[in-house]
């Protein structure tokens, strides 16, 4: 079954504000967040059996022809079709927020989503633990010399390290803005006509017809 057209409408609030989710990275060791590994800047193309490998791995019933469901552990056709009307209710969706995260490494963008992730975990922070978790944010994706570095201005890279001196739960969210604003305009009409996000669309919505 072929999916509907889709339009991402954009967006000038900042959803980054409306969500709690809270990245693995910033859990346990800074093995992921650190990592200094470097990475070739050459797209992926995802064959039509790495899509089906990637979405079996997220979305077990899939796989199962197991119709559609009201339970909140079932994907439905219309969750993700809903992912289309904009990039704040993809990333209100942790289905959405892997999905779309292994779309931006197949771009070798994945340290966008990450930050934006480690800022809305930041947020939620206890005012104790700020300084800490302050610094590991902006060496990880801030600073010149940042493993995976975000793509900002110089200004907003600079008031960030002054922030950070004496942090508050928003020490972020100019950074964190700009970043959404990036995925939004860049990444996610891409997303939108990509073979991860329409093959998942077609699968469910073929599924929902069993």
């Amino acid at each position: 079954m072929r999916a509907a057209a889709i339009h991402a409408p954009s967006s000038d609030r900042m959803p980054g504000m409306l969500f709690s989710a809270t990245p693995k990275d910033l859990k346990g060791t800074d093995h992921s967040l650190l990592d200094d590994k470097t990475r070739k800047r050459r797209p992926k193309t995802f064959s039509g059996m790495d899509v089906k490998a990637y979405l079996r791995s997220v979305i077990p019933h899939l796989e199962s022809g197991m119709k559609t469901s009201k339970s909140k552990d079932i994907l439905s056709a219309d969750e993700v079709l809903q992912w289309s009307h904009s990039l704040e209710k993809l990333l209100s969706n942790p289905t959405g927020q892997d999905v779309f995260g292994s779309f931006l490494k197949s771009e070798f963008s994945e340290e966008n989503i990450e930050f934006w992730l480690a800022c809305e975990d930041y947020r939620k922070t206890e005012s104790d633990l700020l300084q800490k978790k302050a610094e590991k944010i902006y060496k990880a994706f801030v600073h010149s010399d940042a493993a995976k570095q975000i793509n900002i201005d110089f200004c907003t890279r600079e008031s960030t390290a002054k922030k950070i001196k004496a942090p508050t739960s928003t020490c972020f969210d100019e950074a964190q803005k700009t970043i959404y604003t990036l995925m939004e305009k860049d990444s996610y009409p891409r997303f939108l006509k990509s073979n991860i996000y329409l093959n998942l669309l077609n699968d469910l919505q073929a599924n929902s017809l069993k």
